[in-house]
Parts: structure tokens; C-alpha cells; sequence
């Protein structure tokens, strides 16, 4: 009885043996599948310079609209002391 439980045993170790080596194969395969689907995202240098100069670009509207802003709460300032005077 216990022979019998031991072939069981060294049995199923086969089975699952089985079992990683197919896991293995297949898991190689969808990796090189994956890996010829991957698309190349490095930035180029003419792309890298477009986004510098948006950036310059957004940073100066910002500038713009802080300044737009201070100046227009000076307006305000003025003409409620002017009027109130």
C-alpha cells in the first residue's frame, strides 16, 4: 500500500513537472509575441524641441496672464479711489 502511494506521489511530481514545462513554453511564447508587438516611445529630438517650445510657450501665457491680472487689480484699485475721492 504504501508502494502504491509512492508511484502516486512520484506521479503526480511528473504531472506537475509537465505542467511548469508547458507553463514555461508557453509563457516564452507570449513574451516574444508581446515583445515584436512593443512599439519604440523614445521621444525624437525634433519632438523633444516641439515640447520645449510649447512649454516656453505656456510658460509666457502664464506670465502673461499673471501680469494681465495684477494689472488689472491695479485698475480696479484706482478707480475705487478715484471715485470714492
Amino acid at each position: 500500500m504504501f508502494v502504491h502511494h509512492r508511484k502516486a506521489g512520484s506521479f503526480s511530481m511528473s504531472n506537475a513537472m509537465l505542467l511548469l514545462m508547458l507553463c514555461k513554453v508557453s509563457l516564452r511564447r507570449k513574451l516574444q509575441i508581446f515583445s515584436t508587438k512593443m512599439v519604440n516611445t523614445s521621444i525624437s529630438d525634433e519632438e523633444r524641441g516641439i515640447q520645449d517650445k510649447e512649454s516656453k510657450e505656456e510658460s509666457i501665457l502664464a506670465m502673461l496672464g499673471i501680469i494681465g491680472t495684477i494689472l488689472n487689480l491695479a485698475v480696479i484699485i484706482f478707480v475705487y479711489i478715484y471715485t470714492t475721492l
